[in-house]
């Protein structure tokens, strides 16, 4: 793979691993690549030459807009709603974990989460920032990070209480900061040669055994619904009756005015 490790000489041998792992190669000088990652002090970054010059990204928990969500857990009534009212201590499998950032409002909520991502920089990114917030945030010990396809790795843990699923938004012409992250996890997938499956991933997940699924998608996504529309604040909840798999369904958004979750319960 194209992505050196650039650092320096006390993290040479942390680096090593993580060359390894990508079956790629370290360098102490800045490479003459488009893509890099960056092992410093401050943690693991990629970093990449974008049409708005190089970005970096670099996985936080406890700063910006994560840590303002990690610190109001109570108030993420969408992402509760999408789960649903209960008392129990849920085992969600996550198949797209990206940057990790709803499954650790579950985490933070006391569910246990499984993790998986396809993405070896991701995934890295991800292990990266939880090593750096582990003594802050316990609850990470209840995650469980796994790398790989997710539809393979879900048969091991096909008793979960509900998949969790994020594909990649559509590509946004939006110049904010998280759609530069979201630019630079595209980098990251493209430059592994991963396929974006996009929705593909949950009729994947939807012929396996399962007791309930959730997809987030965009709030104008195409789908659409042939029973009554139901609208909330900034959200639209979107109830199904029984079909030929499906005990239940209902759609929920986990952002406000952005985001729309499918849930699909099978009998």
């Amino acid at each position: 793979m194209d992505c050196p490790v650039l650092t320096s000489d006390e993290k040479l041998p942390e680096a090593h691993k993580i060359s390894r792992f990508l079956h790629s190669y370290v360098t102490e000088d800045i490479p003459n690549t488009d893509n890099y990652l960056l092992l410093s002090n401050d943690g693991l970054s990629f970093n990449s030459n974008t049409k708005d010059g190089r970005r970096e990204l670099r996985i936080d928990f406890l700063k910006g807009a994560m840590g303002w969500r990690l610190r109001r857990p109570e108030h993420e009534k969408q992402l509760k709603k999408a789960i649903g009212k209960t008392t129990e201590r849920l085992t969600i499998f996550d198949g797209t974990a990206g940057m990790l950032a709803d499954s650790m409002i579950f985490l933070s909520l006391g569910h246990k989460v499984i993790a998986c991502e396809q993405s070896k920089i991701i995934f890295l990114l991800i292990r990266d920032a939880c090593k750096r917030s582990e003594e802050a945030l316990p609850f990470l010990k209840n995650l469980k990070l796994v790398h790989g396809n997710s539809a393979e790795i879900y048969k091991s843990y096909n008793k979960s209480d509900l998949i969790y699923l994020d594909p990649l938004y559509p590509d946004s012409s939006k110049s904010s900061k998280r759609s530069g992250d979201i630019e630079l996890l595209r980098k990251a997938i493209d430059l592994e040669s991963i396929k974006d499956m996009g929705d593909e991933i949950f009729h994947e997940f939807r012929t396996s055994e399962h007791k309930k699924i959730i997809l987030k998608r965009p709030i104008k996504d195409s789908h659409r619904s042939n029973s009554q529309l139901v609208l909330g604040q900034g959200a639209r909840h979107d109830p199904h009756g029984p079909g030929p798999h499906q005990s239940q369904t209902c759609a929920s958004a986990a952002r406000p005015s952005r985001c729309l979750c499918w849930h699909h319960l099978r009998s």
